[in-house]
């Protein structure tokens, strides 16, 4: 990214924001983000040992397999911290090399807290210079909308984005989420996403949120238009764990192009030839467009 006039004045440098970069990639490579979900079972089946350096070379081989094919990859960061500062210093080449190869990189942590916390959070995934900087980063709401305030507006200043915790499709979610029917909880942070998402300009704003494949009924029971969001709709489930394209245009309909598919192992399991995992990649993409 060119110097503008601002960084050589000592200011930081003006970043396109998520949201306008994601559309741009959606549009040109197709609504496909590759999980990068480091399990010892696909581990194991790779024929690699459960360890950092195990961690390493499936990390940075589906890095190298799928960049140029998926509008973004997602490490699941808990896979990483099990191996303690080796496995982070891992997840930090793994995004380093993602931004390299020029794919998107969402950093799935699902952070939420409060206040000072919260802030350190966000400076940790979101600011410029830091090790764990994603291009955007999950974030968990159930302490409160307001309490993600920190990396909402971290990043709108650094050109990264969020996706927040909306309607997941683990059963238990349903205890909180669904809470107060037409006015439950998972409509009120859609609401609060939408909201924060006037301040962007462009196809989608970079508030985006967390809503699964597998959901069925569930928006239209709890009467949720996502169109107003004008954000990307993050939908992890397509392939193993039972969602078809099919599936995904019949559960968001009009909020369809606004999906962002998510497929982990149904790619990560024809590993760890990189071609293999190309051609996996390429055949879910053509599920998606073709659906």
């Amino acid at each position: 990214m060119p110097e503008s006039a601002a960084t050589q004045q000592g200011q930081q440098p003006v970043r396109e924001s998520f949201g306008s970069r994601l559309a741009a990639a959606m549009a040109t490579r197709g609504p496909l983000c590759v999980g990068i979900d480091p399990h010892p079972q696909l581990l194991a089946q790779w024929g690699l040992n459960d360890d950092a350096a195990g961690l390493e070379r499936f990390s940075l081989t589906v890095v190298e397999a799928v960049a140029s094919l998926a509008a973004a990859v997602k490490p699941q960061v808990a896979l990483y911290e099990r191996h303690g500062s080796a496995g982070m210093a891992v997840l930090e080449r793994t995004l380093a090399a993602s931004t390299d190869a020029g794919v998107l990189s969402i950093a799935d942590a699902k952070r939420g807290d409060i206040g000072s916390t919260m802030a350190a959070y966000a400076d940790a995934w979101m600011r410029d210079g830091s090790s764990l900087a994603a291009d955007s980063v999950t974030l968990s709401p159930y302490l409160g909308f307001e309490s993600l305030r920190p990396a909402l507006d971290l990043a709108a200043q650094y050109g990264r984005g969020v996706f927040v915790l909306a309607l997941t499709s683990n059963p238990e979610g349903k205890s909180v989420q669904h809470v107060g029917g037409s006015d439950s909880v998972a409509r009120r942070i859609v609401a609060a996403a939408a909201a924060e998402n006037q301040r962007y300009d462009g196809v989608l704003g970079s508030v985006g949120l967390v809503v699964g494949a597998t959901i069925g009924s569930a928006l239209e029971e709890l009467a949720i238009d996502l169109g107003p969001v004008r954000g990307a709709i993050l939908a992890p489930g397509l392939g193993a764990q039972g969602a078809t394209p099919a599936d995904l245009r019949a559960t968001f309909g009009d909020a369809y192009s606004s999906v962002l598919a998510t497929s982990s192992r149904g790619i990560l399991v024809a590993g760890p030839d990189v071609s293999a995992l190309r051609a996996a990649t390429e055949e879910t993409l053509d599920g998606l467009r073709g659906e």
